[in-house]
């Protein structure tokens, strides 16, 4: 089914020409209406436009009554832009069937929404990285994608590490629902958030991070060196944000350089590490983040989560 999809640029400048001319042939080759902002390609500094430019094009992405608003790249510049954002027009138009989806930088935007309106927008590709990737999109990622486009993804499920089964379920909260089997769980009912988390890290202590008490928390980064990602972990644990989750979601942390004087810290040493001392389970593997097998997640929704040994289940049904 045919769907319109606008392309706008809310953060780094594009400067991978040919991903994006191949991300819009592949959404066009299959079968979409593709509307591309008139500065997607804008460029000042490392920015695509400067603060007013790039405002204007989310404004324009949330009047463009699109079925979706799919960002160019991720990058560096929402935070600049989140004092300015007309938050109830953006919630008008995801009320209205507009999914803003997008990854990284975009973090920022997804949770300044939900802090502000409660309004729910996807975690999922961006056009370079995700349907201009060469020399083919990922299957599973446009699956997903088009899940979306004809309102049929109900969840995702993956498995755990094999090395890792015992997942700290000792600890659980007992908010959560515990059979006899303690590598069995489920918990109910819960809203799923997050994103990047040197992104959403920066968020803390404005109006632009949500409030969540109860929920899933879903985290990736990357190019982070795991004792970065320990400093980020430990200032969300520190603030209370981890401990007030019935569940934490970690997704792909990659690219990143172990070196000799790490001398055996990994970030399996950050995750043992977290464990300890929070009671909140700690889950592995989500597949989402700066990888090109991903599924999309609706940050704001309310989701179920089962648990049973290295199997998860995460479900929202219909958003």
């Amino acid at each position: 089914m045919k769907k319109h999809i606008y392309i706008y640029s809310p953060s780094g400048a594009v400067r991978d020409k040919a991903a994006f001319k191949r991300g819009i042939a592949r959404l066009q080759a299959l079968g979409h209406e593709v509307e591309v902002d008139p500065d997607a390609l804008t460029s000042h500094q490392r920015f695509a436009g400067d603060d007013a430019t790039r405002l204007a094009a989310i404004h324009r992405a949330a009047a463009s009554g699109a079925d979706v608003a799919l960002i160019s790249r991720g990058g560096y510049g929402l935070t600049r832009l989140l004092p300015d954002i007309h938050y109830k027009k953006v919630a008008k138009a995801i009320d209205k069937g507009t999914a803003f989806v997008g990854i990284s930088d975009f973090t920022a935007f997804q949770n300044a929404v939900l802090a502000k309106t409660g309004a729910i927008t996807w975690a999922g590709p961006a056009l370079c990285e995700g349907f201009g990737a060469s020399p083919e999109p990922d299957d599973i990622m446009e699956a997903c994608f088009d899940d979306l486009l004809q309102a049929q993804g109900e969840g995702s499920g993956w498995r755990q590490p094999l090395d890792r089964r015992k997942i700290a379920i000792e600890k659980i909260a007992s908010s959560a629902s515990l059979t006899s089997d303690t590598s069995t769980f489920s918990i109910e009912n819960a809203v799923l958030w997050g994103g990047n988390l040197t992104v959403l890290t920066s968020l803390l202590g404005t109006p632009y991070f949500p409030e969540i008490k109860g929920g899933i928390l879903f985290l990736e980064d990357v190019a982070e060196h795991p004792y970065r990602i320990e400093r980020m972990l430990t200032q969300l644990l520190y603030a209370g944000v981890l401990g007030r989750q019935k569940a934490i979601l970690l997704g792909q942390f990659t690219d990143y350089k172990l070196v000799s004087h790490d001398r055996g810290f990994t970030l399996q040493t950050v995750v043992d590490g977290l464990r300890q001392r929070i009671k909140t389970p700690i889950l592995l593997n989500l597949p989402f983040g700066h990888v090109q097998t991903k599924v999309l997640l609706p940050v704001g929704a309310k989701s179920d989560l089962e648990v049973e040994g290295r199997d998860v289940m995460l479900v929202w049904g219909h958003v």
